[in-house]
C-alpha cells in the first residue's frame, strides 16, 4: 500500500487546526456581512463589491506567503535550523515589500470604482471602505508570513486559537463602530472596515508574540530583520510564491467570472449559484487544512531525502481529501433540497440551487484532489508547471465549455457549472499524475545515488 494508517493520522493531526483556522477567517467575512446588512442594502452591496475586488488582489499576497511553508518544512526535515532563520528573515522582507505595493494598488483602485457602473450611494460607500481595508494588508501579510512559518514547523494550533479570538474582537468592534454603541460614533460600513483593520492588527501582533515566546520558535527568530537580504533566497521565495499566488488568482478568477456569466441569465440563477458556492466553500476550507498538512509532510520528507516518505505523505493526503469530499458530496445529494432552504424561501431559487448541489457533489472530489494536489506539489516546491495546468484547466477548457453549454446549448447555470466541474477534474487529474511522476523520479534518483 502506498500509504499507511499512520500517514492519515499524521495528516489529520496537522490539518484539522488549519481547517478550523480557515473557517474562522471565513466567519470574519460572514459576520461582517450579517452586521452590515442591518445598516441597509447599499452598505451590503458596497461591502460585497469591495470584498470581491479586495480578495482578487490580496490572493497574490497570500500566495506569496505560501512559499514559506514548504521551504521551512524542507529545512526542518534536513535539520537546518539556521536555514529556517534565514528563510523567515527574507520572507518578511519580500512580503512586507509586496504588502506595501498591494496597499498602494488597493487604495488607488478606489478612484476607479466610479467607473464600474454602480449606484452613486454604493460608489461613495465603497470608496471609503476600500481605502480603510487597504491599510489592513500590511498586518494581514505579516500574520500570513509568520503563520506559514510556524505551520512549516508543524505547529498548527496557535493560529486556530488566534482566529477564534479574532472573531470575537471583530464582532465586538463591529458592534461598537457600525452601530455606535457605548458612545462610539455610528460609522456604518466604515465601522466594519476599521474593525477589520484592528482585528488584522491583533492577529499580526498575536502570532509575532507567540513566535517570540514559544520555546520551539523563539530561537529561530532572525537577529536583524532589515539587514541585507540574500538574493538567492529572495528569488527562491518569489519563484515559489508568485506562481502560487497566480494559481490562486486563476482559480478564484474562474469562479468569479462564472458568477458574472450566471448573472447574464438572471437573478434567480445568480442567487442559486451564490447559495451552492457558499455551501461548497465550507468543505473547501476544510480541504485546505488537509492540503497544508500535505505540504508540510511532503516538505519534511524532501528535507530528509526520504522518497518513500514523500509518496506516503502525498498519497495519504490525497486519500484523506478524497474521502472527506466524497462524504461532503453525499451530504449535498441527500440534502440538496433542504440545504438551500436555510438561505431563502423562494421556491424557484431553492429548486435551481438543489440542482446545482447535485453537480457540486460530483465536483467535490475533483475540488478536493486538485486542492490537495497543488499542496503536495508545493511541498516539492513544484509550482510553475501546476500554474500552467491551472490556466489550461480553468481558462482554456472549463470557462469556454461552461459558456458553450450554458448559452449555446441552452443548459443555463447547470451548463456553466458542468464547465467548472470539467476544469476542476482536469486540474485534479493533472496534479495527481504530476505528483505520481515526480515522486517516482525522486525514488529512482535516490536508488541510483
Amino acid at each position: 500500500m502506498i500509504f499507511s494508517k499512520k500517514d492519515i493520522t499524521e495528516t489529520l493531526k496537522l490539518g484539522w487546526p488549519v481547517s478550523l483556522g480557515q473557517l474562522g477567517h471565513i466567519m470574519l467575512g460572514v459576520v461582517d456581512s450579517l452586521m452590515v446588512g442591518h445598516v441597509g442594502a447599499s452598505s451590503l452591496a458596497a461591502s460585497s463589491l469591495v470584498n470581491g475586488i479586495f480578495f482578487l488582489i490580496i490572493v497574490l499576497g497570500i500566495g506569496m506567503t505560501m512559499a514559506v511553508t514548504p521551504l521551512i518544512s524542507i529545512a526542518k526535515g534536513s535539520g537546518k535550523a539556521d536555514k529556517c532563520r534565514l528563510i523567515l528573515k527574507n520572507a518578511i522582507i519580500v512580503n512586507l515589500t509586496l504588502a506595501v505595493i498591494l496597499t498602494i494598488c488597493v487604495y488607488s483602485f478606489s478612484f476607479a470604482i466610479p467607473f464600474l457602473g454602480q449606484p452613486v450611494e454604493v460608489v461613495l460607500l465603497s470608496q471609503s471602505y476600500i481605502k480603510i481595508l487597504s491599510y489592513s494588508i500590511i498586518p494581514f501579510l505579516v500574520f500570513q508570513t509568520f503563520r506559514q512559518f510556524i505551520e512549516g514547523l508543524s505547529i498548527t494550533k496557535p493560529t486556530m486559537y488566534i482566529a477564534i479570538v479574532a472573531n470575537i474582537i471583530n464582532a465586538f468592534g463591529n458592534w461598537l463602530l457600525i452601530y455606535g454603541n457605548w458612545g462610539f460614533p455610528a460609522m456604518g460600513l466604515d465601522g466594519a472596515g476599521y474593525s477589520t483593520l484592528i482585528t488584522r492588527g491583533f492577529i499580526a501582533l498575536a502570532v509575532i508574540l507567540f513566535v517570540m515566546n514559544y520555546k520551539e520558535t523563539k530561537n529561530l527568530l532572525p537577529t536583524r530583520i532589515f539587514g541585507k537580504p540574500e538574493k538567492k533566497l529572495v528569488m527562491k521565495i518569489i519563484n515559489i510564491g508568485l506562481p502560487s499566488g497566480m494559481m490562486y488568482m486563476m482559480e478564484v478568477g474562474a469562479f468569479a467570472f462564472s458568477a458574472v456569466m450566471i448573472g447574464w441569465l438572471g437573478s434567480t440563477q445568480l442567487a442559486a449559484h451564490q447559495i451552492a458556492i457558499s455551501l461548497a466553500s465550507i468543505s473547501y476550507m476544510i480541504i485546505l487544512g488537509i492540503s497544508t498538512a500535505g505540504t508540510i509532510r511532503v516538505g519534511n520528507a524532501v528535507g530528509k531525502k526520504d522518497s518513500t516518505g514523500i509518496k506516503q505523505a502525498g498519497f495519504g493526503a490525497l486519500a484523506l481529501g478524497a474521502g472527506f469530499m466524497t462524504f461532503s458530496g453525499l451530504i449535498f445529494i441527500f440534502f440538496s433540497n433542504e440545504l438551500p432552504a436555510f438561505y431563502i424561501s423562494n421556491e424557484e431559487v431553492i429548486r435551481t440551487a438543489a440542482n446545482l448541489l447535485i453537480v457540486a457533489a460530483f465536483f467535490q472530489i475533483s475540488d478536493g484532489l486538485q486542492a490537495v494536489g497543488s499542496g503536495i506539489l508545493r511541498g516539492l516546491t513544484d509550482v510553475k508547471i501546476p500554474l500552467y495546468l491551472t490556466i489550461i484547466s480553468y481558462w482554456v477548457i472549463g470557462i469556454p465549455v461552461g459558456y458553450l453549454l450554458g448559452f449555446v446549448f441552452n443548459l443555463g447555470v447547470i451548463g456553466i457549472w458542468i464547465g467548472l466541474l470539467l476544469g476542476l477534474t482536469i486540474a485534479a487529474i493533472s496534479f495527481v499524475f504530476r505528483f505520481y511522476k515526480l515522486s517516482g523520479l525522486r525514488t529512482r534518483d535516490n536508488a541510483t545515488n
